[in-house]
């Protein structure tokens, strides 16, 4: 496998992404995937978890980013709309910063691309 540095950088839109960046994505993906159970995969873990925030809710796009946390030694934690005040009494920019102080990432599903976007934006740790 080509490695490719994506180090610090957003997943917005696939068009973000040169052919090698995507294929090495998936090629990482599927090496993970075998070493799952390893010491190895383990070892790609920080100390910080992420954090899985939805506006739109989705039950595979959860169980897979949760499955996918843990398998790595990982924490997460789930935002719903109904524990986030994303978007209405806090701001998009005030949310990225104050979660970036929380997470070593962002994974958002939301209904507009400026949300993902000005969260990106804001942030200091990738989304």
């Amino acid at each position: 496998m080509k490695k490719v540095n994506l180090k610090g950088r957003d997943l917005l839109k696939m068009a973000d992404f040169s052919a090698d960046e995507i294929n090495y994505l998936i090629d990482l993906g599927l090496e993970m995937k075998k070493n799952r159970d390893t010491k190895k995969a383990k070892k790609l873990s920080s100390k910080k978890p992420i954090v899985i925030m939805f506006q739109k809710t989705s039950t595979r796009t959860r169980c897979s980013f949760e499955t996918s946390a843990y398998e790595l030694g990982v924490g997460c934690t789930f935002l719903d709309p109904s524990s986030s005040q994303f978007g209405r009494k806090e701001s998009v920019a005030d949310t990225a910063k104050v979660l970036s102080r929380y997470y070593q990432g962002i994974e958002f599903r939301g209904f507009k691309q400026k949300d993902v976007e000005d969260l990106a934006k804001y942030a200091s740790v990738p989304v």
